[in-house]
Formats: C-alpha cells, sequence, structure tokens
C-alpha cells in the first residue's frame, strides 16, 4: 500500500470566496474527501470545513490532481452548482505532459469507462459494462521523450483523463497506477493539473472563471 503523505503548507489555498462558493486549488497528494480508511481521513474538504463548518463538495479531482476546484456554501449553491456538473455546463481544462508523442496533433477519445474491480482504484474501458466518457484533446509541445497535452473533459468519470490517454498508448507521466518503466519515473508525481474552471455563480447567475499555475512547466 502506498504511504498517505499529504502535504500541509498551506493547509488549503483559497483562490475565490463569497458567500456561496469556495474556489481553492488543490495540490497533489491531497484527498479531496476522506477516504474509507482512518489514514485516508486527511483531505482537502475536512481541512476547509474547519474553517466553513457548512462547506459541501460539489466534484472532486483524483488525490494525485492539482488544480481548480470549488466547493459550496450553503445547500442552495450545492444543488446549483450540482446541477451544472450534471448538465455538463462548466469548462474544464487540464494539462498534462504525457509519455511519448501522438501521431495526430489533437484528437477526441469516445470511449466508455468503468471499475476494474479486480484491481481498484483502477478503471478501465469496457464497451459492455462503461459509461459514456468523452475528452478533446490537443497537443502543444513535443518533446523527445514526453508531449504537454490539453485536455478537455465533456464527461467527468473517475479516472477519465488518465485512462484516455492511456487508450491511446500516451500515459501520464509519474502516473503510479497507469504509467510503468519509464514513463512512472520521469516524474515524481502524476503530471496532470486541473487548470481552468468555469461556471454560473449559483446565486448571481454570472459567468465566473477560474484558473491555477500548474505546478509543472506548461509554457
Amino acid at each position: 500500500m502506498l504511504r498517505y503523505d499529504p502535504p500541509v503548507d498551506p493547509q488549503f489555498e483559497i483562490l475565490y470566496q463569497d458567500n456561496s462558493i469556495i474556489v481553492l486549488n488543490k495540490p497533489s497528494g491531497l484527498l479531496s474527501v476522506p477516504g474509507r480508511d482512518p489514514v485516508h481521513f486527511d483531505s482537502l474538504s475536512l481541512r476547509v470545513s474547519r474553517v466553513f463548518p457548512a462547506v459541501q463538495v460539489v466534484h472532486r479531482l483524483d488525490m494525485a490532481t492539482s488544480g481548480v476546484i470549488v466547493m459550496a456554501l450553503h445547500p442552495k449553491a450545492h444543488r446549483e452548482l450540482s446541477r451544472q456538473f450534471r448538465e455538463r455546463e462548466t469548462e474544464k481544462r487540464y494539462y498534462a505532459w504525457v509519455y511519448g508523442q501522438p501521431a495526430q496533433d489533437e484528437g477526441s477519445i469516445d470511449l466508455p469507462l468503468c471499475c476494474d474491480w479486480p484491481n481498484r482504484p483502477r478503471h478501465m474501458v469496457s464497451l459492455e459494462h462503461g459509461k459514456k466518457a468523452l475528452t478533446h484533446w490537443r497537443c502543444l509541445r513535443r518533446e523527445e521523450k514526453r508531449s504537454l497535452i490539453e485536455l478537455i473533459p465533456v464527461t467527468g468519470r473517475s479516472h477519465q483523463l488518465r485512462v484516455h490517454m492511456l487508450s491511446l498508448g500516451h500515459p501520464i507521466l509519474g502516473d503510479n497506477l497507469y504509467a510503468e518503466g519509464e514513463a512512472l519515473a520521469m516524474a515524481t508525481q502524476l503530471q496532470l493539473h486541473a487548470a481552468h474552471l468555469a461556471f454560473r455563480h449559483p446565486r448571481e447567475k454570472t459567468w465566473l472563471e477560474f484558473a491555477a499555475p500548474a505546478p509543472f512547466e506548461v509554457s
């Protein structure tokens, strides 16, 4: 079992906060919500709840994924934000360094996903049992052994971006669940960052856009 040793400084980073929402920059290595095992209890939502007791989780980022995440500060905001995510009215953009060089400059991956139960928490492509998952991608930069990819998930399945890039033959660097050999060794942590999140304010209905710089080079 991998040791859970989440970063503690700072406890959490606020990008924006008002009476309805709080937008944060989650670091890699910290769970979005508490895990079932007591050793996995520390999480972003737990830390935020100590300061904002009414906070409610709207969506999640994988433990190893860094970046922008929004939480609600009252039930009405939670219902409205959850609806926007459910009905795919939000906009999300990620950056990732992947192993190798894709044959094309851009494309879409439309492959259904489900949990790989014998090997959980891994997920896998399954035409028979999977739920619809759609990702648009674009290659931004190519190097000898790696490429920088912009990822636009339309759906929000667990491990969607990680499994979809693996399905292309280009696992995300540093991915301890899906990368092997050189692709795993080339980075000390998962090179996947939720760089941009946009949605309508649950009360004001204004369009909001938030960004957080990646902990790895993206220019």
